[in-house]
């Protein structure tokens, strides 16, 4: 036999279908017979079927071609039988759909399948029989069986031959489905006395090439006289059923009458179809001729069907009928969905119109029944669009964002247009991937920390916490310490973060009264290519710590002061300043007198203010209380544990500086002082002369030497520079304080133990001096001695 193969190719592009291809080969094609080469057809090179994962897909489940990949080949991949793929319909075709990912397309390929003359028109049956009476009239018909041929076109069955043609002839009948009813006419009166059986021999054959033919055997016996065969009251039965009516619903009834009578004219009925499905479906009641429903309907796969009828009497006499049955459609079938291509995972970042999913969706019903709307819900960012018919994409129809929904179960409902509508689901599941689009967010927008002075380095201050919406590598955050400046030094040497947890340590001890506050800014930054990140200022307080104590700035030490005895209480003597570096509590201070020196039997004379510093005398001034007071003031400050510092405040209680320079004397000197006194002061003077005499030779030595250089200078007399003494001054007016430190030194001698003291009246440092008490001639002595020792001295300085 002679194989062929025609192609046809037809390309167009509609939505995503990019491309049509339609083959024609022959049925019967060995295995691995070529189809065509769809990398060529369809202008797809060989490497994009590869790496699109080029897949086929069939409406129906026989694979009956495949592909290859590496060479874009369709073959045949199991025999195709016209016949018992497509039946009678023609044209027959395998519907295919290419797909191929990354990006998703798919192409359309149609491959009609071309009969062969491989099957001879058969019967069902191998021989018919009939009686017929001698007495049948010419031109009585008597329905043959219809040979069948699974082949379609020219190489179906084409005509009937009967042999011999004495009696009868055929006579063929075009049905509405396009078949040839077959009837026996006869055309010459039997003879039963000259012959009672007849033999002949049906012939069906095709128009293929070569010829096939199908025989049946028909054997006739000739009857005795029954002249009046049956005669049905319509030749054409028409009646619509619905493909869902139950089985057993009477669909229709004939009728045939017999003038006979007796045996003769009863009519009995039977279904004479042999070729199809109808005696499987369909019913006839022998006696009533009630066609009942005894199968199931199926619009989609018949829509209509044609029942012969034959009426019999007893004595061999028939007549035929039709009953053609339209089948109406109704919604009985739901919507198949079939998942044709499909992503698993999309980019957060893709732009909307990306094709995430195609699907091709069966019905097999008829006008509305048959049109679908496939739709999703509506608060979800994608959209359903019909590409072409029975396919539909799920593309995006907006912004994806994975922090506000990683995953989508995305549940897609196709219905028909038909009532009451029927409709199929499936659900998607579509994973968000992520891509780096969110920056680490802190969870505050500021952090404020506080810390004690003189902590300890390492500690850790505060611990700061950034979230980033993304997902794994884009969202593992890292801290970093920003490069700034803190008082003239990097914020590094301050502080550090530790780029995992957070946390804010400290580098060094921190010193309240150096820095108060640390101010600086920490970056949180993702781990996304490119990476994001954020910033946010943390504040360190640096709390205070009583680690300084009060420092007195006043008075300054050594100090004294002079107290009129004329004083009143509250009189101001001094007041004592004091100050502490620290702050807040640790800096408040309070002030005590710690010890107090003289006094009387009236209790203390002297109190300090306790939180102004003044000292104010409690009482009125008497002459019991001793001339020099020496008192020792406590500044503590409001710290816990707190600190506390000392200052001295000498105080001398007189109206005047003699008074207390007498004072001193008249304590410390006895009468017989008075000799041992003029022996130190004789001893002083002749000292002092013998300086002076020194001094004198010495400057007329220099004068000598310096004239006999210079002949011409310093001819004329030295000038006379005069000199005068200081002069104590009496300043114990109205300020209550002694201005100027005064000091005398004088030689003293203690009559009991022999003992030379020399000190100052009233000393810086506040310390009392034993000075022996003497009388009247000792002061004078003392004048008469510093006249004497003023005048050497003014002496000296006129030569000088």
């Amino acid at each position: 036999m002679k194989r062929y193969v025609l192609l046809f190719v037809w390309a167009y592009f509609v939505g995503s279908v990019l491309g049509q291809v339609t083959y024609s080969i022959p049925e019967e094609m060995s295995k691995g017979s070529l189809v065509g080469n769809v990398a060529q057809d369809l202008g797809v090179g060989v490497k994009r079927l590869q790496s699109g994962k080029a897949r086929i897909y069939t409406e129906g489940n026989a694979d009956f071609v495949e592909l290859h990949t590496d060479s874009g080949a369709l073959v045949v991949r199991e025999r195709i039988d016209r016949e018992a793929l497509c039946g009678q319909t023609a044209p027959c075709a395998l519907h295919l759909q290419i797909t191929l990912e990354d990006p998703i397309e798919f192409y359309t390929v149609t491959v009609e399948i071309h009969d062969m003359n491989d099957n001879a028109p058969t019967f069902k049956k191998g021989e018919m029989t009939f009686k017929i009476s001698e007495s049948a009239v010419i031109g009585a018909k008597f329905v043959l069986e219809r040979a069948a041929d699974f082949d379609v076109g020219v190489n179906g069955l084409q005509g009937y031959s009967l042999k011999p043609t004495d009696h009868f002839h055929l006579k063929l009948q075009n049905q509405q489905d396009g078949s040839k009813g077959v009837e026996m006419v006869l055309r010459k009166t039997l003879d039963r006395e000259a012959k009672e059986h007849h033999a002949l021999i049906l012939t069906a054959a095709d128009g293929g090439d070569p010829q096939l033919t199908g025989t049946m055997r028909v054997e006739i016996d000739v009857l005795d006289a029954n002249d009046n065969p049956p005669v049905f009251t319509q030749e054409v039965y028409r009646v619509t059923v619905m493909e869902t009516a139950p089985k057993g619903i009477s669909i229709s009834a004939v009728s045939a009458v017999d003038a006979d009578e007796g045996s003769n004219g009863k009519v009995t009925y039977s279904i004479a179809n042999t070729v199809d499905d109808v005696p499987v479906i369909f019913q006839i009641d022998r006696e009533n001729g009630l066609v009942s429903l005894i199968g199931s309907l199926d619009y989609e796969k018949v829509h209509h069907y044609e029942i012969f009828v034959q009426a019999s009497d007893d004595g061999g006499l028939t007549d035929s009928c039709r009953i053609i049955v339209e089948v109406t459609d109704t919604n009985d079938n739901a919507p198949v969905i079939n998942v044709m291509s499909k992503t698993s995972s999309i980019s957060e970042n893709s732009t909307p119109g990306t094709v995430v999913t195609i699907l091709n969706v069966q019905d097999p019903d008829s006008a509305e029944n048959g049109h679908v709307a496939c739709f999703i819900d509506e608060n979800l960012p994608f959209l359903m669009k019909s590409t072409s018919k029975k396919f539909f994409s799920l593309v995006t129809d907006g912004d994806l964002d994975r922090e506000r929904s990683a995953e989508y179960n995305i549940s897609v409902t196709c219905c028909d247009e038909g009532v009451a509508s029927l409709s199929s689901s499936v659900t998607l599941t579509l994973r968000i991937s992520d891509v780096n689009d969110n920056a680490p967010v802190f969870q505050r927008s500021s952090y404020e920390a506080s810390v004690v002075e003189n902590n300890t380095p390492g500690l850790s201050i505060v611990t700061l916490r950034a979230r980033d919406a993304d997902w794994g590598q884009n969202a593992r955050v890292s801290y970093i310490l920003e490069d700034s400046s803190v008082n003239g030094a990097p914020a590094s040497s301050f502080v550090s973060v530790n780029a995992q947890s957070g946390v804010v340590s400290a580098v060094r001890s921190f010193d309240y009264e150096r820095m108060k506050r640390l101010d600086f800014a920490v970056r949180a930054q993702d781990g996304g290519s490119p990476p994001l990140c954020s910033n946010v200022s943390v504040g360190v307080l640096i709390r205070d710590q009583n680690d300084n104590a009060p420092q007195v700035l006043y008075p300054v030490q050594p100090h004294a002061e002079m107290v009129p005895r004329s004083a009143d209480a509250g009189y101001l003597v001094t007041k004592v300043v004091a100050v502490d570096v620290d702050s807040g509590q640790n800096a408040w201070l309070s002030y005590k007198v710690q010890h107090k020196f003289g006094g009387a039997d009236r209790g203390a004379l002297f109190e300090v203010g306790l939180h102004n510093g003044e000292m104010r005398t409690v009482r009125q001034v008497t002459d019991k209380d001793a001339v020099k007071q020496r008192l020792t003031v406590v500044v503590e400050d409001n710290g816990q544990p707190s600190r506390s510092a000392t200052v001295a405040v000498n105080v001398a209680l007189a109206d005047g500086f003699p008074e207390v320079l007498r004072s001193e004397f008249a304590d410390d000197f006895s009468e017989d002082y008075d000799d041992r006194l003029t022996f130190y002061l004789v001893s002083a003077l002749a000292a002092v002369s013998f300086l002076f005499v020194a001094c004198l030779l010495l400057i007329v030595s220099l004068k000598v030497y310096r004239w006999r250089r210079s002949r011409v200078l310093y001819r004329s007399d030295l000038p006379v520079i005069p000199y005068y003494p200081p002069r104590y001054c009496d300043t114990l007016g109205t300020a209550g304080t002694l201005p100027h430190v005064y000091s005398y030194e004088a030689a003293k001698s203690h009559v009991t133990n022999t003992q030379a003291v020399s000190q100052s009246l009233v000393s810086v440092d506040g310390a009392d001096a034993d000075v022996p008490h003497g009388g009247e001639q000792t002061s004078g002595n003392c004048s008469r001695m510093s006249t004497l020792v003023s005048q050497m001295f003014h002496l000296f300085s006129a030569y000088m």
